[in-house]
């Protein structure tokens, strides 16, 4: 597959490695003709100079058979902008841009274009583990009805089946992280020391499932 990425920092050169390492054809757009640099002799993809919002950039870069394009400059107006112009003007599906300003995030998410907020989502993972009770959601659905948070669960619920935590809490494990990589637990999943809880819930419900989760399972 062909991706293109606006952006040849730090976070675009490392998709570009990882994306070729795959097996993938990559071509990478920057203004700085420098920051190609960062890629480094090995890389075997497109560099393209030029302005990452421009139609003749991109054409020139393989917009037009595009499987997914990355905006990752540092500037979140350049980022919305290539990430509208890829999405409308060459109608490519999946399309994903960086933005520092969470406020931004959030209402071009609703517009339906996926987003990073890298400064909220970094504060965010620290929150999680300083407070771990009562954390900000990992991922919030764009009407805000539906979030993905990691629970501290109470140790006695440690041996109990998965089943049982979605049965008493009335929320669904989404996944667990087990020895730090990640794991879709089934009917019979048991949970085990040491796992991190990712529970989906409703906005309005997760007070009380937390609650729940934090406690002791009832009749222990």
């Amino acid at each position: 597959m062909h991706f293109v990425i606006m952006g040849c920092g730090r976070v675009g050169s490392t998709l570009a490695h990882i994306l070729e390492d795959q097996g993938h054809d990559v071509a990478v757009v920057d203004s700085n003709e420098s920051a190609f640099r960062r890629l480094g002799s090995h890389f075997v993809g497109k560099r393209v100079n030029g302005i990452g919002f421009d139609r003749d950039t991109l054409i020139e870069a393989g917009i037009e058979n595009a499987h997914a394009f990355a905006a990752v400059s540092s500037g979140d107006n350049s980022n919305i902008l290539a990430a509208r112009v890829a999405r409308e003007t060459f109608g490519v599906e999946n399309v994903v841009a960086r933005i520092y300003d969470p406020g931004r995030a959030e209402v071009y998410q609703r517009l339906g274009i996926p987003t990073v907020a890298t400064v909220r989502w970094t504060a965010d993972q620290m929150i999680r583990r300083l407070l771990p009770h009562g954390s900000e959601p990992e991922w919030r659905d764009p009407s805000g009805t539906v979030q993905l948070t990691e629970v501290q669960v109470d140790q006695a619920w440690i041996g109990e089946r998965i089943s049982r935590l979605e049965q008493e809490s009335g929320a669904r494990v989404g996944f667990l992280t087990r020895l730090g990589e990640g794991l879709l637990p089934g009917h019979d999943t048991v949970l085990q020391d040491g796992d991190l809880v990712h529970v989906l819930m409703r906005d309005e419900d997760a007070d009380a499932a937390e609650s729940i989760l934090r406690k002791r399972p009832e009749g222990t």
